[in-house]
């Protein structure tokens, strides 16, 4: 039955990126395109595998970007609920930074075989108005704020009990309120609207 919201929903930051890593250190963007997970976010990954390992999910939906893609697969393989995976577009970053830009599905379909991705288009970041003086393109506030607006809208129709969210900081943050650590979890109550601090 469709159209009832789930009871529960975790919302879970990915693992330490190699953009993380460089951008703590130097406080650069370092030009890691679909920045992968550091040796750190591994090893975060494998914590929480632990962590969640008694919660029953039945779905687990995560962003196209690779450090979500491999923070799902480091703590989801072998889950004893067997929960469904679900690729989602929606709640991909907030796109501002290099490690925003994705990769192709096609690319994304050969590396990671255990996911579905033929339903996303070959491009499926936003790819236009490069405004960064490195050329990245950055996504508009309207078509951002409208994403979060509609993932709510898609979870708060979804059938499933209880659902996993495997993606990112910023967009995190604007669906919940709170600033996730790399691995972090949190509870999310879609009957709560968040409050913001002014947008960064």
């Amino acid at each position: 039955m469709r159209g009832m919201s789930p009871t529960r929903i975790v919302c879970i930051r990915h693992g330490e990126s190699t953009f993380n890593a460089h951008h703590r250190a130097t406080g650069r963007d370092p030009g890691h395109i679909d920045a992968r997970l550091s040796d750190l976010g591994h090893q975060q990954a494998a914590a929480a595998r632990k962590d969640l390992q008694s919660i029953p999910f039945e779905l687990v939906v995560t962003s196209p970007l690779t450090r979500a893609l491999q923070t799902t697969a480091g703590i989801f393989s072998g889950h004893p609920s067997k929960p469904a995976l679900l690729v989602e577009v929606l709640h991909r970053e907030c796109q501002e930074s290099s490690c925003d830009v994705g990769r192709a599905a096609s690319v994304l379909a050969e590396e990671f075989p255990d996911f579905d991705v033929g339903h996303l288009p070959e491009i499926w970041w936003h790819a236009e108005d490069p405004v960064q003086a490195e050329g990245y393109p950055v996504e508009p506030r309207d078509l951002f704020d409208a994403r979060v607006a509609g993932f709510r809208d898609w979870l708060r129709a979804r059938p499933e009990t209880t659902i996993a969210v495997v993606g990112h900081s910023t967009f995190f943050y604007h669906l919940t309120g709170q600033w996730l650590a790399n691995c972090e979890a949190m509870d999310l109550d879609l009957t709560v609207e968040p409050r913001l601090r002014a947008y960064a």
